[in-house]
């Protein structure tokens, strides 16, 4: 790859990055400047800037890390949240991660060890979705918290805190943390019924919607 097809491959992944960190405002997932995105490209890790409105971010405010966590492009501090992000990257297959603070997750994430297995598009996230236990935002004990949670899955909750899903793009690290959001509200809503009791799929049934998932979509 030449230096002006990778800068140009940089300059579409920021893009697409500011695209969807705008989209988790837009659409409730976050508050201000909270939550963060990002994506890899090679060995760099674009990520989201700490403390700066989506909207007011531009192609020239591109920050781009190592897996080392050493800088390696921009000027503006990474988010607070890098060390999070870089152990998904050092520990999966990961082309991309959306962390945010969801109403209706972060309130599950408050109540419960994992999200009840009420809808079968838990197998998409790879099963009954765990609570990571509370640790302070920003710091490694947090990371590792995340990844015990994360273990044979694509996303998890973050006690008292938010959300967290990766996937190969954006668009499926996206997909999986609406997905998240939408489980979480409806069981929020079905368990708050009185005198009644949510129903929930087996640990064979989840298999059985896993296996069926897989082939989902169009074949290209």
């Amino acid at each position: 790859m030449t230096d002006q097809v990778r800068q140009e491959v940089i300059e579409k992944a920021w893009q697409d990055l500011v695209a969807t960190a705008r989209r988790t405002a837009a659409e409730g997932l976050v508050v201000g400047t909270s939550g963060n995105v990002s994506v890899r490209v090679g060995e760099l890790v674009l990520v989201t800037p700490s403390g700066v409105p989506y909207e007011r971010l531009t192609p020239g405010d591109a920050i781009g890390v190592g897996l080392d966590g050493r800088q390696l492009l921009g000027d503006l501090a990474p988010t607070s949240e890098l060390p999070l992000h870089l152990e998904v990257y050092r520990h999966t297959g990961a082309g991309a991660v959306v962390h945010t603070h969801a109403v209706h997750a972060t309130a599950v994430s408050t109540l419960v060890p994992e999200l009840p297995p009420v809808h079968y598009m838990a197998a998409a996230l790879g099963g009954s979705v765990r609570v990571a236990p509370y640790a302070l935002y920003g710091t490694q004990e947090l990371a590792a918290n995340m990844l015990g949670a994360l273990r044979g899955r694509t996303a998890c909750l973050l006690q008292n805190h938010g959300t967290v899903a990766y996937g190969d793009s954006l668009d499926q690290a996206y997909d999986r943390t609406a997905q998240l959001e939408w489980m979480c509200r409806l069981w929020l809503t079905a368990a708050s019924v009185p005198g009644r009791a949510p129903s929930l799929l087996s640990a064979a049934q989840l298999r059985e919607a896993g296996e069926k998932l897989s082939g989902y979509g169009q074949r290209g």
